[in-house]
């Protein structure tokens, strides 16, 4: 059956523009639809963390966003409105790049146009059919797009998920409202040490850090180059008027959680501005993340809040985890079963996440019973080994995959490896020189590669980064790596 294309993408957001940079690089051809003619003037994400921050590097993506350099872990960071100090950890996970949702999309947007992606602005999906050969895609009630596969990559409220019969379960909370502005700060309330809001009567909020009280969280983000401030308040209850939200409700919210007045105003500049009040929220998770030839990832498969900012680790990972696996079903060489491995793997993540999520917003709400839980947490944070559960928590570096055989990093994201994997191929390093004939019949589907790792002999990780065989002797089982290279990249 010739196809238009092999996948279309629904949603040119950064998990679907990730997903079509991925096939791309595998060589398949995706289409992206997305409804939007132009970037949302709506701030979202304001940066990413953890493991995705390694992974862009090794596609060559992080230095166009950092300006070049290369990642290094956050010295400081926050659980539950908890300033962890992760400087102290011998191994510290916890990899951050702060830059908004905006740059991150135009980017990967730029990079998929430069692999012949094909983005196809101001159209919706409208239908979908399915059979064994491939789907049908109605756009905007009037063409049709045949391909093998279509992935959803549309958001928290997925058309592609409800055309294709997915529940999604989960909770609704209605008790917490979110307001968020971009502001003017008056110069004399910037402490001049820590770069924060210094309010008389109260203190000084850290910048870019989650202030706790009894009555609410604050977060004051003065975003760097001085073009950007914005100010977050959360609350339980105190649901504001039917009247539009403005940056008067915004400092009357924000004198009753800090219990002094603090002169914010409307920002500068034309713009655009956040301005955001957002009540309740949802935590919920796709009861599948395929069905038949229609797959979903990121807030399409899952939503949670977004304390802590763990959605792009998550989402744009699942992009890397489905895109190599649909490529191989597509090109005809994936073993049996590679694609169901998908949701087999990064469900739970999604899960963890929303555990994580959840706990952090308890801890992080008002009144004095959580005073009192925060007073032992605290306690325990002190001690080295719990930091260390949290920061791999916070970077998922306790995510570890089923690959059928055990050793050091098997099943987790692999020890830098530079840029090996720019092209999205999976990698045999080898520092032995004797694998190279081993693998030479997957030649097309792996590199080797001299790159060294410490305390490794031999390493062989997949187009996602994560590990799926090693050994540490001298002289490495060739029969276990076969058995790998077979399980993950079909036969010879």
């Amino acid at each position: 059956m010739e196809f238009e294309c092999d996948v279309v993408i629904c949603g040119g957001g950064p998990n679907g523009l990730m997903t079509a940079c991925e096939l791309a690089l595998a060589g398949v051809r995706p289409v992206v639809i997305e409804r939007r003619t132009e970037p949302g003037p709506e701030y979202r994400a304001n940066g990413m963390v953890g493991q995705v921050v390694r992974l862009l590097e090794r596609r060559g993506l992080y230095g166009r966003l950092a300006d070049g350099g290369s990642p290094r872990p956050a010295d400081r960071f926050m659980f539950a409105a908890f300033p962890l100090e992760f400087g102290r950890l011998e191994h510290n996970p916890v990899y951050t790049v702060l830059v908004p949702q905006q740059r991150i999309e135009a980017m990967l947007a730029e990079r998929a146009r430069e692999l012949g992606v094909e983005i196809r602005s101001g159209h919706t999906l409208s239908g979908l059919v399915q059979n064994e050969d491939g789907v049908v895609a109605e756009i905007d009630g009037r063409h049709r797009l045949e391909a093998a596969y279509l992935v959803g990559a549309d958001g928290g409220r997925s058309l592609t998920r409800k055309m294709a019969g997915i529940d999604f379960p989960g909770v609704t909370t209605d008790h917490m409202v979110s307001r968020a502005a971009d502001v003017s700060v008056p110069d004399s309330l910037r402490d001049a040490e820590s770069g924060g809001l210094r309010i008389p009567g109260y203190g000084v909020i850290p910048p870019f850090q989650h202030q706790r009280t009894e009555r609410g969280l604050v977060v004051f983000a003065p975003y760097p180059g001085g073009g950007r401030t914005m100010i977050n308040v959360s609350t339980t209850g105190r649901p504001g008027t039917a009247e539009p939200f403005g940056v008067d409700e915004l400092r009357e919210t924000l004198e009753y959680v800090v219990g002094a007045p603090v002169p914010i105003g409307p920002p500068a500049g034309d713009g655009p501005h956040k301005l955001r009040r957002l009540v309740g929220g949802n935590t919920r998770i796709a009861d599948r993340y395929r069905e038949g030839r229609v797959l979903l990832v990121g807030d399409a498969a899952h939503v949670h809040s977004a304390i802590g900012g763990p959605g792009l680790n998550l989402g744009l990972q699942d992009s890397v985890n489905l895109a190599w696996k649909l490529a191989a079903t597509i090109q005809g060489w994936a073993p049996a079963g590679l694609l169901d491995t998908y949701e087999r793997e990064r469900r739970p993540v999604a899960e963890r996440v929303t555990m994580q999520t959840q706990a952090q917003s308890v801890l992080t709400g008002p009144g004095p019973e959580v005073t009192a839980l925060r007073v032992l947490f605290g306690e325990l944070l002190a001690e080295p080994v719990v930091l260390q559960r949290v920061a791999d928590l916070i970077a998922g570096a306790d995510v570890r995959y089923d690959m059928g055989v055990d050793g050091p990093w098997v099943g987790r994201f692999s020890p830098d490896l530079g840029t090996v994997q720019r092209g999205a191929r999976a990698v045999l390093v080898d520092r032995t020189g004797s694998l190279a004939a081993v693998a030479e019949p997957w030649k097309s589907r792996v590199d080797v590669v001299a790159e060294p790792v410490a305390g490794v002999t031999a390493m062989l990780v997949r187009p996602d980064g994560y590990v799926a065989w090693v050994a540490q002797d001298d002289e490495p089982d060739v029969e276990t790596l076969r058995a790998a290279l077979r399980r993950w990249f079909g036969d010879a």
